[in-house]
């Protein structure tokens, strides 16, 4: 049976699909684990160079394979929302018993997920070549990515080296550039600084504006406690001076 390889080019951001007929080219995939490396000398002239590394996979009911499972066939597992297999679950903490494969390649694998990690001496057409090079459409956006995807310090304008794409002119204004990108997450600027400085002053205050207000309520209760007080015992003393009056 034919044997499907799913191989991408992350620098490219291509990917193409191919058909393995020969039974033993396909066999070399066999007993791979997720993330190891294969050299593709062997299945032809054109893929000599390269270095390929196993992603991922399915079999041909479309179960995937898992990182982690050290087995060749599928096993049902208690999975959470955070195992990737699950959606997230309506209660917090409930896990479902779901099938997945193991990550070890086997015969009964339809897809098998490569990604090239060396790339050989001749173009493969549709992956490698100039033609099949598309254009970053969207870059990076938090700040600290973008620091160090490209070796940043505190120095350099982040803004300097984000993926812009350039828009049509509007109509009526001809020449002008226009180019949209995206807002940097995370940015910590001097106005940031400010309105954290602001919100921390706000919050100082208010809890002080709290514990003095807190302070004068308990001194007016103790005050008509006081009161309260006062006027219970000189109701008292009126009684007990009638009842002297009274027995005299």
């Amino acid at each position: 049976k034919k044997m499907k390889r799913n191989i991408a080019y992350p620098a490219y951001v291509s990917q193409q699909l191919i058909e393995i007929d020969d039974e033993i080219k396909a066999r070399r995939f066999h007993g791979l684990r997720i993330s190891e490396t294969i050299d593709a000398d062997f299945l032809g002239e054109e893929f000599r160079g390269y270095v390929f590394k196993v992603t991922g996979g399915a079999d041909k009911q479309g179960f995937g394979m898992k990182q982690g499972v050290l087995e060749p066939g599928r096993k049902r597992l208690l999975l959470d929302g955070n195992s990737g297999n699950l959606r997230t679950p309506k209660r917090k903490g409930a896990r479902k018993r779901r099938s997945v494969r193991g990550c070890i390649v086997a015969g009964d694998i339809s897809v098998l997920n490569l990604v090239i990690v060396v790339r050989g001496p001749e173009d493969l057409v549709g992956l490698t070549d100039a033609k099949s090079q598309k254009p970053v459409r969207l870059g990076l956006k938090r700040a600290s990515k973008i620091r160090k995807a490209f070796r940043l310090t505190d120095e350099h304008d982040i803004y300097d080296y984000i993926v812009r794409r350039k828009l049509e002119p509007r109509e009526g204004h001809e020449g002008e550039n226009r180019y949209k990108y995206p807002k940097i997450q995370r940015l910590v600027t001097p106005e940031k600084l400010q309105r954290k400085r602001r919100r921390v002053a706000l919050k100082k205050r208010r809890y002080a504006n709290q514990k003095a207000q807190a302070a004068e309520y308990a001194q007016l209760m103790a005050q008509i406690k006081k009161e309260k007080r006062d006027a219970l015992a000189s109701k008292k003393r009126a009684k007990s001076s009638i009842r002297l009056s009274t027995n005299a």
